[in-house]
């Protein structure tokens, strides 16, 4: 048996016609719906139409805009200003601001811990990403009751917002396990 490529056969309905057979004309004319919906349109415009005619000569109700027990006054005169009802206008003008002292209070110096480590291989590593982002790191022991931990960290940085500058920049690079904290 021969192997049929059936994806590159064209379909039934894009084969070529037999210039022999004698082919059916295509029907010529509107539908009936197309009709119908044309013939609606135009009684809608029409009614559309009408309807604008008809309230062309109607005239609007004129009702005053000022209360009938009020009387109107001249063009030239106007009304007089409301009294304030409130005091704050006056207060606001004899009012004096206290100039308080505002003083920055640095915290201290701050460093970024991105890992703790049980074996100095797995410290390293930590290290070395670090290093490929461009930032630089150290690391360093600490000794506790469970045993040496290895700590990757970066800095000191004078002010958080340089800690966080490279927060950002270690976090663009995949490396979300990085803390602030303040250095001790």
């Amino acid at each position: 048996m021969t192997h049929q490529d059936y994806v590159s056969r064209a379909s039934a309905s894009k084969k070529k016609r037999n210039p022999y057979k004698k082919q059916a004309p295509a029907p010529s004319g509107l539908s009936i719906k197309v009709k119908l919906i044309s013939l609606l349109m135009i009684i809608a415009i029409a009614g559309f139409g009408y309807l604008l005619w008809s309230i062309k000569d109607i005239e609007p109700e004129n009702t005053p805009t000022t209360p009938a027990s009020t009387p109107i006054k001249k063009a030239s005169e106007l009304p007089k200003p409301p009294e304030e009802k409130w005091q704050y206008m006056e207060e606001l003008k004899s009012k004096e601001v206290d100039e308080g002292e505002y003083q920055v209070q640095e915290k201290g110096p701050y460093k970024m811990q991105c890992g703790s480590f049980r074996t100095q291989k797995q410290a390293e590593v930590m290290k070395a990403t670090i290093a490929f982002t461009g930032l630089s790191s150290q690391i360093s022991s600490a000794n506790g009751s469970s045993g040496t931990w290895y700590k990757v960290y970066l800095g000191p940085y004078e002010r958080k917002r340089a800690a966080e500058k490279d927060k950002h920049k270690l976090k663009s690079n995949g490396i979300t396990t990085c803390q602030i904290w303040l250095w001790n």
